[in-house]
């Protein structure tokens, strides 16, 4: 039995200020052995319920922040960009049971610690058929087309809210309680990773690939917060501009849903500019 964790750093255990997990800064070094530490206790659990195999992909920024020296030598890590499918690279090849979401945090417009959908601060919001998309239910509409069931899910508080509409079933576990999206009341590592380990053990139960979901129609809108980002994001074949600050677009399945988004983030990207955005 395989798991996949799709391990991200804004919803680490301690993590709450943009340096934190910015590259290259004093903070970023001392909260990426939080982080490896909060993705071993997940590793730790998932081989206490009974997996054989867990592969861990970095998905955050760089994708280049889990000290691989530290990581339980059971597990393996996919490091680094770029990508096809981000920050659920991995979950295409048909051999993975299970995939945990860990360190992840709530949707850019919602209360949440360090909340943002994918890009930081241009991205003022995002739904996908009407409901308030995070990274967590945007990840979650690929693990449904290739029939895997999400198995644990951890961030703060405002997270596990999150994913109660997306993954239900899954354990979650709170490691911090939002204050606002700068502060937060955190729980020491070793309390975290207590929590975290016990619920990784019962998220096993909830392994076992399924059959894929049908194709959809997903209605795929998003506001940013500056006319020229939304015009830049119309460029993308496929994206229709709705409004000054506003494009959308059409998938009829998860792969192309999170590809086209992608690509979005990345024409938003290009067209900002230094304070301005």
């Amino acid at each position: 039995m395989k798991i996949l964790i799709s391990a991200d750093m804004e919803g680490a255990t301690g993590v709450t200020w943009p340096g934190d997990v910015a590259p290259g800064t004093e903070q970023w070094q001392r909260c990426r052995a939080m982080f490896t530490a909060d993705v071993n206790a997940a590793i730790v659990g998932f081989f206490d319920g009974g997996a054989d195999a867990v592969l861990v992909n970095e998905a955050h920024s760089t994708m280049r922040n889990l000290l691989l020296e530290r990581l339980d030598p059971r597990a393996a890590m996919l490091t680094g960009r770029h990508k096809e499918l981000s920050m659920v690279e991995g979950i295409q090849h048909g051999d993975v049971d299970g995939v945990a979401f860990v360190g992840y945090h709530a949707a850019a417009g919602a209360e949440g610690v360090l909340a943002h959908t994918y890009l930081a601060n241009s991205i003022t919001s995002i739904s996908v058929n009407g409901v308030r998309a995070s990274e967590g239910l945007l990840n979650s509409y690929v693990a449904d087309q290739y029939g895997v069931p999400i198995v644990l899910v951890t961030g703060d508080d405002r997270t596990c809210a999150d994913a109660a509409g997306y993954a239900p079933d899954a354990p979650a576990v709170a490691v911090k309680e939002c204050v606002s999206r700068y502060a937060a009341v955190c729980r020491p590592p070793e309390v975290t990773a207590d929590a975290i380990r016990v619920a990784a053990a019962r998220g096993v139960a909830l392994a076992g690939r399924r059959a894929p979901a049908p194709d959809g129609d997903y209605l795929t809108e998003i506001e940013v917060d500056a006319a020229q980002l939304a015009q830049a994001a119309a460029i993308v074949p496929g994206v229709r501009r709705t409004g000054d600050r506003t494009v959308e677009y059409r998938s009829t399945n998860g792969y192309d849903l999170i590809r086209c988004f992608k690509v979005v983030c990345t024409m938003i990207s290009s067209a900002m500019e230094e304070d301005y955005g």
